[in-house]
């Protein structure tokens, strides 16, 4: 079964987008259409009243001119001018004469001559359509291709015949023509006028609104995610008993909620942060003190029994392990409190060339390929930053993928930045975690374990994202199954 057409809009008709264009056109429309109403009844009231008139000066005028055509009679009137009938019927006057459905004798009252004019042209049309005229002594209207249009009253006359008289039309229609023309006129006028005025007056009523409007993309265009936010001036305050306030008052109290929520938000990363240097900070001497005295331990000349050698050893590399979480943590912490980095011209291809390196041989087992340009690419940042970024990124294609697997390295510099990659054909990022790859603590199913090969705390990541996003750069992620890539892009 087809679904239902949906009509078409109407083609080259430009639709207003803007409540104000919407209020002004309706306003526009609806005016337009009472004006048509106003005009059309005025119209036909003008024409049924003149019509009226018409019929009555008809019935007035009755059948002495169609008589007088068919008897050739002239009556005088009181100072003896036998035209008297004639003068008194009204110019334009048309009469006839009709026998068994035949014209026998018809005449005009030309303006100007006393008598009738015997020579009118009609045509065999006319004459069928004045047969056609039902004998009811009612006005009917008829026309006359030699004569416009005409209203005429059929009588029975005295031998068997039909009399016809009619008055012209084109009076009444020259005043309702003429009447249509000073409406069209002074409405289209009117319509004019009332667009202007009620656009002015329609923007002065929307102002208010406007003004939200302005306030709203202000809001839109902060960096609400950045911490502290300073919230632009509310909306002004106008009548609560308007659409318009209303919308405001709801507005300007929106506003209050968002700020204050993001007062709290603040307040509560700050604590946390506050919290994860001091805590940072804090475990960094008793996890070096205790990493010392394994290593201590380790070196006691005197016998040791190898169980107590095995957790020793134990003690050292999780010593070190959580030694490394702690900087990491501080670093992020440092990082989310906004601390500048050192600002110096950076070698990238010196960089990833040391990188590599040092991958090769913490990775022997993985197939290590490098494509550099030919100049060496230069960034401004913080070296020894942008030397963890690289290891981070190694390191993560190296732990997470399995021996044999092709790991390339990919600098170049082009459009006013630098995009360093790093491929690997390996299984490629679980497709459960990508959307927070890059988020803390993040680590795959198979890597959750602690004593895991390569297992980490699920840091690496997000403190390239961090770095990166603190030299105003960008880091993204294109993964599938044979196929993972991570793209580094910096200001060169």
């Amino acid at each position: 079964m087809n679904p239902p057409r949906r009509p078409r809009r109407l083609r080259g008709l430009p639709r207003p987008r803007t409540l104000r264009a919407r209020l002004t056109v309706g306003l526009v429309v609806l005016l337009a259409v009472s004006c048509a109403a106003v005009g059309l009844a005025a119209v036909v009231e003008l024409n049924g009243f003149l019509t009226q008139r018409l019929d009555e000066q008809l019935a007035q005028v009755g059948t002495r001119f169609p008589e007088s055509l068919e008897h050739k009679v002239r009556l005088p009137d009181h100072d003896g001018d036998e035209h008297a009938d004639t003068r008194r019927t009204a110019t334009g006057t048309f009469g006839a004469r009709l026998l068994n459905g035949t014209v026998t004798h018809k005449g005009l009252i030309r303006s100007g001559d006393p008598a009738a004019d015997l020579d009118v042209g009609l045509t065999a049309r006319d004459a069928r359509r004045l047969a056609a005229v039902p004998v009811d002594g009612r006005p009917h209207t008829v026309e006359l291709s030699a004569l416009d249009d005409y209203r005429v009253v059929a009588s029975p006359g005295r031998d068997g015949d039909v009399l016809i008289v009619g008055l012209p039309l084109e009076p009444v229609e020259a005043t309702v023509h003429r009447l249509e023309l000073v409406a069209g006129m002074v409405f289209g006028l009117a319509l004019v006028v009332t667009g202007v005025a009620g656009a002015f007056w329609v923007r002065w009523s929307l102002r208010p609104l406007s003004r939200v409007a302005a306030t709203a993309t202000r809001v839109s265009e902060l960096p609400l995610a950045s911490g502290e936010v300073v919230l632009p001036p509310r909306a002004p305050d106008t009548d609560p008993h308007g659409e318009v306030g209303q919308v405001a008052t709801a507005f300007n109290r929106m506003l209050g909620h968002v700020e204050d929520a993001l007062t709290k938000r603040h307040a509560v990363e700050e604590r946390l942060r506050r919290f994860a240097a001091d805590a940072s900070h804090e475990l960094r001497t008793p996890v070096a003190t205790v990493r010392g005295h394994a290593e201590l331990a380790l070196l006691h000349p005197g016998p040791v029994p190898p169980e107590v050698t095995r957790a020793l050893r134990r003690i050292t590399a999780e010593s070190a392990r959580m030694g490394e979480m702690v900087d990491d943590l501080l670093l992020l912490a440092r990082l989310d409190a906004g601390r500048p980095l050192e600002r110096r011209p950076v070698d990238l291809t010196r960089l990833v060339l040391d990188a590599v390196t040092d991958a090769r041989a913490a990775g022997p087992g993985h197939r290590w390929t490098l494509d550099l340009p030919q100049d060496p690419v230069t960034v401004t940042g913080d070296a020894h930053r942008l030397q963890q970024v690289l290891a981070n990124l190694l390191a993560n294609a190296r732990s997470h993928t399995p021996a044999g697997t092709e790991v390339t390295v990919t600098l170049a510099a082009g459009g006013g930045e630098a995009r360093l990659s790093v491929h690997d054909d390996g299984p490629g990022v679980p497709e459960d975690i990508r959307p927070d790859v890059f988020e803390r603590f993040t680590r795959a199913e198979h890597r959750r374990r602690a004593d895991a090969p390569g297992a980490g705390a699920g840091l690496g990541l997000s403190i390239v994202a961090a770095v990166v996003e603190a030299h105003g750069g960008s880091v993204g992620l294109d993964s599938g199954p044979g196929s993972t890539t991570f793209t580094v892009r910096l200001p060169a």
